[in-house]
């Protein structure tokens, strides 16, 4: 089973609240399946891992809600959300490191928020990656979009 970090579920709650209120919020866990809307109920732990499947369903009454169905909005909302941490922390690397060294705590980064993946990185001359990310099922569609908009910003 495939885990998402508690920290990226209350970014995502946090940042859901910031835009469109409370009310929204609860309009979206109020259509969620009984398991999912419990996880949501409850406490988060930033330092918690919790079912992916859930938090996608989560995703996707956000997006139905939110965004008109479009998911290709969630790739924007994650690359905004990320774009002040990797100005913040990663910022130190940019110019004084390869990108090979960047890419691989940006990897490194990305094995912090999902367990039960793996990810594999080939570097193809000195502006080139192929990250191949494995373990993601069929109904994780949407980790796509956050992974899309996660490396825009990088």
């Amino acid at each position: 089973m495939v885990e998402i970090r508690g920290s990226s579920i209350n970014g995502s709650i946090n940042a859901l609240k910031e835009k469109k209120g409370d009310q929204t919020y609860n309009t979206i866990i109020s259509q969620l399946d009984e398991k999912s809307r419990q996880l949501f109920e409850a406490p988060i732990s930033d330092r918690g891992w919790y079912s992916l499947d859930s938090f996608i369903k989560f995703l996707e009454q956000d997006i139905k809600l939110t965004a008109n169905g479009d998911e290709n909005a969630l790739a924007t909302w994650t690359g905004a959300l990320n774009e002040k941490y990797i100005r913040d922390i990663y910022g130190s690397f940019i110019g004084s490191e390869s990108a090979q060294f960047f890419i691989g705590h940006v990897l490194i980064l990305n094995q912090f928020y999902f367990r039960g993946i793996s990810i594999r990185i080939s570097f193809d001359g000195p502006n080139k990656a192929i990250i191949k990310y494995t373990g993601f099922e069929k109904q994780h569609r949407l980790v796509e979009q956050i992974i899309i908009g996660f490396y825009r910003k990088v």
